[in-house]
Order: structure tokens, then C-alpha cells, then sequence
């Protein structure tokens, strides 16, 4: 069989972060330019499209039993892998049974080229550049799938942090040109979508090689501003910001603004700074104490995200202790925690003292119950004050959810007709499932209208 027998279907998987999801995305509409039907991933359809991630050991399992998936629900159907896994290893993906088609990080978006040279009598085609080649940008967006969309503004990036693959995978930190970030803001307010997620691989660098060189441009703090002036966005949200390019003229700017959220997320990986300096992170714990004492003061409800990684070479029992002791005493919100896993051609996988995996694993379920109580412990402060939500399209067993501005998880009693809208609620009290329960105060609360008729007033 042949893919120039028409296929019609076409559905995707996507593993990993909000970066790959606003990528596949930008590659469906690809597809739906090109005459293809997008089906859901359950569904059968002539080709799976699997956007893969290489950050931990577990995205790569996933990748083989979602391929399984796929040819059970179609074995004649065409599967393509893409994304950071088909870059660094795509020999051991193209080995995977049912897999036809591997592209690399410069050849994903032209994945509509290559489809109707498939043939399921032929062996696995590659297509892989040398990263160094992964020197262009690609915009990319996610609209259509959520009630939010996220927006890539930066990709690639410099920092040469000792377990991590990324550079490996999508090469050098490289930016989106501010007029095309703008107009692809404002293509997305054009559909109606309420909030956007800024997404990339290390946004606090944007504006390097906004046009193809070293230089910056523009700053990441100029894009805030930018963005923050495009008619009909009611919310902007800041995904995830190295602790070290979090300046404060952005975090005064943000608790100040239109529309940014007061949410910040902000890589941490260890609360002890000898593991910061074996990582090569390029701050140490006093600054980030310093980067969440300023959003606090200038945001107390803001939510602060942490991610945080555990059984790093070298990390003792004291070393651990001082990241939850650390952890603990600092006013955040929740942890994103990853177990520590070698990934090939890592300083990291070479390194001696390596911690046992039932070390990392009980130090990971630590953390993570600090996470839960962290959390609880911010949506108890929260409680009884008035926030803007946004709800959600999904009916779970009979109630709607959505989040705050300060990314507070919240429900009521399902209603088709508060998809996608804000309203103004009071929070409550913690469901047993730790979301808030809320009064609806306001049937509508666009803080961009509230804004637009304060600054005419002033005007």
C-alpha cells in the first residue's frame, strides 16, 4: 500500500511540553490545508502522527505502546514520528514495528512533503539533519484544541545544563520575530480563544536571533509589552522562565499589566547550590529566594510554580534535605518534580556517585507530597477572595472546572454555556478532590473590557 491511495485521516499524539503542543498543532493545520480530515487519536485513521519527547526515560517507553495503539486501531495506517526523540534517536525509533516515517527537528514541518513517498513495502525512512543545521525558526501556535492556546515564541537554546538534552534536539536558542509573535496573537484572539500560554524552550532568551543572527533584538520584557497592547486578549500567561533572565522590570511590568496573569513558573532543579554549579545552572539558590521575594511583594496571591529534580549524581541525603528544607520554607504555589534519568551524550550520564533508582524514587514521592500540601496550603489563602475564571470545555462527572488568574483550580455545577467564558467567583471551600468550589458573582468578566473602560475613563 502506498500513501498516494488518498488517504483522507490523519490524527496526532503529542508527548511532553506546551512547546510540542502548539508544534503539532501548527503541523495538523498543515494537513487540513493539504485536504486531510483530523480525526481523534482513538479513532482509526490512514496516518498517526506521534510527536515525541526525550526528557525522561518514561517519554520514551510511551512512545512504543502509543505506536502499538496505533497500528491496532489500523495496521495498513502510515505512522510518523517527529520531535526531540525522532532527532536524537531516530534509528531506535525507526526500529519500532509499525513506525514508517522519522523526521528531525528541520524536516517536521515539512512532513506533508514526504507523506506520499510512504510505502508499507518499504523499510523506515529517516530524515535527520545534523542539529547544527536546526539554525531557522519555525512559528507555531495551538488553536482549536483547548480553551487556551499556546504560543511559541522562542525555540532551540545556549544553556548547557549538565542532564539535559534539549540543545541536542532543537539546537540553538532562536526567537520568532515580534510583528509575526503579534499576528499570531492576534489570529488567536480572531477565533475567540480567551488565553494564551507563552511557550518555548527558554523564553527569557527572546529576541536572539530574532532575525538570524546572535544579537537580541528585542528583550523578552519588549514582548510582554508588546503583547499586552493586542486588542481581545484577555489573558497571558508565562509558562515556564529561568530564574536568571526573570528581571524585575518584567515581574513590576506583569503586576501591573493588562492582561498578564499573576502565575509564574520558574525552574529551580535543586535547592543546593554544589548541585546547581554540577548542573551548570547559571544562578544559585539566593537569587531565587530574591525572585520569589519580589513577585510576592509586588503580587502577594501570585501563584509560583517550581520544577525540581531528584537523584541528581552526587546528591546525598543532605543535599536533598537542604532542596526540601529549602522547598519548604519558600512561599510557592506547587512542584513540578522529575526523577532524575541518563540520557545519552549528557556530562550527567558519566558522572560517578550515582544515586540508586529506589533512592530516587522515594526522595521524588517526598517532594511530591510536599507539592500537595504546598498547594493546598495556597488555595486555602485564597479562599474567600474574588478571581476571574476561565472554564473549561469538559464535563466531569457533572461539573465544569476552569482556573483563576492565579492558576487556583476551580468548579461548579456543569453548564455548556460558561465554556470559554470568564466570570467573576467568589472561592469557597476545597472539594474533596482539591478543587475549589465557587459562587459565581459576575455573569461576565472580561478584564480587557474592565481595562478598556478604565483607560477611557482616564482618558
Amino acid at each position: 500500500m502506498s500513501v498516494t491511495q488518498t488517504p483522507k485521516s490523519v490524527a496526532f499524539y503529542t508527548l511532553g511540553c506546551k512547546l510540542n503542543f502548539s508544534e503539532t498543532s501548527t503541523i495538523a493545520r498543515d494537513f487540513e490545508t493539504q485536504g486531510f480530515e483530523r480525526v481523534e487519536f482513538e479513532d482509526r485513521a490512514d496516518i498517526y502522527v506521534i510527536n515525541t519527547c526525550s526528557v525522561t526515560e518514561n517519554a520514551d517507553k510511551r512512545f512504543k505502546s502509543i505506536v502499538r495503539k496505533a497500528q491496532k486501531l489500523n495496521e495498513n495506517a502510515f505512522t510518523i514520528a517527529v520531535g526531540c526523540y525522532a532527532q536524537l534517536k531516530p534509528e531506535e525509533l525507526a526500529a519500532v514495528d509499525g513506525v514508517d516515517l522519522v523526521l528531525g527537528a528541520t524536516e517536521k514541518f515539512k512532513i506533508t512533503d514526504y507523506i506520499n513517498q510512504l510505502s508499507k513495502d518499504t523499510p523506515t525512512q529517516i530524515h535527520s539533519c545534523e542539529i547544527d543545521e536546526a539554525d531557522f525558526y519555525v512559528g507555531s501556535y495551538s488553536i482549536g484544541d483547548r480553551t487556551r492556546a499556546f504560543l511559541k515564541v522562542q525555540d532551540g537554546c545556549d544553556y548547557k545544563c549538565t542532564y539535559c538534552t534539549i540543545p541536542l534536539a532543537r539546537g540553538i536558542s532562536r526567537s520568532d520575530t515580534l510583528q509575526n509573535v503579534l499576528d499570531n496573537a492576534k489570529t488567536i484572539s480572531e477565533q475567540g480563544i480567551k488565553e494564551i500560554v507563552l511557550t518555548g524552550v527558554n523564553i527569557g532568551d527572546y529576541g536572539k536571533g530574532e532575525f538570524g543572527n546572535k544579537r537580541h533584538e528585542h528583550t523578552f520584557l519588549d514582548l510582554v509589552k508588546a503583547l499586552d497592547t493586542v486588542q481581545g486578549i484577555e489573558r497571558l500567561r508565562i509558562s515556564s522562565i529561568e530564574p536568571n533572565l526573570l528581571k524585575n522590570e518584567t515581574i513590576q511590568f506583569v503586576s501591573q499589566a493588562n492582561a498578564f496573569v499573576p502565575h509564574f513558573h520558574i525552574p529551580l532543579q535543586s535547592g543546593n547550590n554544589e548541585l546547581l554549579g554540577k548542573m551548570k545552572r547559571r544562578y544559585n539558590r539566593e537569587l531565587y529566594v530574591d525572585r520569589v521575594a519580589a513577585i510576592k511583594t509586588q503580587m502577594p496571591d501570585c501563584c509560583i510554580g517550581v520544577d525540581v529534580i531528584v537523584g541528581f549524581p552526587g546528591e546525598t541525603d543532605a543535599h536533598f534535605l537542604d532542596t526540601y528544607n529549602f522547598l519548604t520554607g519558600l512561599d510557592i504555589s506547587y512542584l513540578h518534580v522529575f526523577t532524575y534519568s541518563e540520557r545519552d551524550n549528557t556530562e550527567a550520564a558519566i558522572m560517578e556517585d550515582v544515586v540508586p533508582q529506589n533512592v530516587r524514587n522515594k526522595r521524588s514521592k517526598m517532594l511530591r507530597g510536599l507539592s500537595v500540601k504546598k498547594r493546598r496550603a495556597f488555595y486555602e489563602s485564597q479562599l474567600g477572595n474574588t478571581k476571574t475564571v476561565l472554564w473549561e470545555a469538559e464535563n466531569k462527572e457533572g461539573f465544569i472546572h476552569g482556573f483563576t488568574e492565579n492558576y487556583v483550580k476551580v468548579k461548579t455545577y456543569w453548564n455548556p454555556l460558561l465554556v470559554n467564558e470568564l466570570q467573576l467567583v467568589k472561592l469557597l471551600e476545597i472539594d474533596e478532590d482539591g478543587t475549589v468550589r465557587v459562587e459565581i458573582v459576575s455573569e461576565n468578566a472580561s478584564r480587557f473590557a474592565e481595562k478598556t473602560v478604565h483607560s477611557e475613563q482616564l482618558n
